[in-house]
């Protein structure tokens, strides 16, 4: 029937469609992504807890990852980066407070 491993140990194994996922998602204006945002966009929207799947179910996860997905995956991510950089500022300027 086929092999069946973790997703993530299938990672070097879907390389090639990883990469033809970024740069269609380049070609629909995401300039900056590569195979890696790919991937970590799936496993957090698509493959939850490391799932064990064959390797056509992998590679058909990667080219069914909608643009939409990739889109809703940037927007938490933004928003997280967000909060952590305030949670940074809040932290650095109560510890200049500290020291003055």
């Amino acid at each position: 029937m086929g092999t069946i491993k973790t997703v993530h140990e299938w990672k070097t194994d879907v390389m090639p469609a990883l990469e033809s996922k970024a740069n269609e998602l380049r070609l629909l204006g995401y300039h900056h992504v590569t195979s890696g945002d790919v991937w970590e966009c799936l496993n957090e929207k698509v493959w939850k807890n490391n799932p064990t799947k064959r390797l056509y179910e992998i590679v058909q996860d990667i080219f069914q990852l909608s643009s939409n997905t990739y889109m809703s995956y940037l927007t938490i991510n933004a928003h997280q980066d967000d909060n952590l950089m305030a949670s940074i500022a809040a932290l650095t300027e109560s510890n200049a407070h500290e020291t003055e």
